[in-house]
């Protein structure tokens, strides 16, 4: 990180963005100055979004997702950013440049713009969040609903509050930014093959209602570690049954053995068991 931005001179005919303006290595990573408190949710909900972000249509190398991350946004003022909770992105692989982590997302230097964005409300970004902060100075950042829906026109906004439970979606409908209604609890996004909607259950053992990802049908999109319990499990009842199976198959033969046995002896004594049987 730099405290500068590195500028090369423009040439004639001009170069493109990519090429002049400062890459993610020049701009600023950090954010001091980020309103709101950080607590425990604000690390564990955007790592369980982060973990369960799994579009079943997209190659997994070519998905990113990040959380509490610098986005740049603006060619003209290229060291203007926000900062969402979470965003995930499609068309994007894992590595800049397919060689160094993020240090930002710089969306001059990149393929894609985040296709769905979560804010989580906390005190003191509620009126950005939302959306019903007054417009800024032209000299002024535009607020995060500016940038969403007019500059980088992503697709999906969601926004969850912790303190309420309460979970508002919008999507880009004609240039602005429309009121989803919830399907089945969840909100669809076709495009991905993925829904997102509210879960009660437990996450790194904490007990309460997470935001996280659905399939369009409404099923749970694992974590690795719930996939690697459930695979666990799985194998416990597959031995179970096995183990059951294989004791029945034994109390069978040792039944077997005794009716043997005991027609055996009546033969010795001169019955026909056959012939009980044909009595009985």
């Amino acid at each position: 990180m730099t405290s500068s931005p590195h500028y090369i001179p423009q040439s004639d005919p001009p170069l493109p963005p990519w090429e002049t303006l400062p890459t993610m290595y020049d701009l600023p990573s950090d954010n001091p100055e980020e309103p709101g408190l950080p607590d425990d949710f604000l690390f564990l909900q955007p790592l369980l979004l982060y973990l369960t972000f799994q579009p079943i249509n997209w190659n997994p190398e070519l998905v990113y997702s990040a959380a509490d991350l610098n986005l740049y946004y603006d060619l003209q003022h290229p060291l203007w950013y926000k900062r969402p909770d979470w965003f995930g992105v499609v068309g994007v692989g894992k590595l800049y440049k397919r060689q160094d982590l993020r240090l930002s997302y710089v969306t001059w230097q990149e393929p894609a713009n985040p296709f769905v964005v979560v804010e989580l409300l906390s005190p003191g970004t509620e009126d950005e969040d939302l959306g019903t902060t007054r417009e800024s100075a032209a000299d002024k950042p535009p607020s995060k609903w500016e940038v969403y829906e007019r500059i980088l026109r992503i697709p999906y906004y969601i926004v969850f509050s912790r303190y309420t439970n309460e979970l508002r979606a919008f999507q880009l409908v004609g240039g602005h930014y429309e009121p989803m209604n919830l399907t089945d609890g969840c909100l669809l996004m076709p495009e991905i093959n993925l829904s997102l909607g509210l879960w009660q259950g437990s996450f790194r053992d904490i007990e309460r209602l997470w935001l996280r990802w659905f399939t369009l049908e409404g099923e749970l999109i694992p974590a690795p570690t719930e996939s690697a319990v459930a695979a666990t499990q799985r194998a416990i009842i597959a031995e179970q049954e096995a183990t059951e199976a294989t004791e029945a198959k034994q109390e069978t033969a040792q039944a077997k053995r005794k009716a043997e046995q005991l027609a055996e002896r009546l033969r010795q004594l001169g019955v026909n068991p056959d012939e009980l049987d044909e009595l009985l």
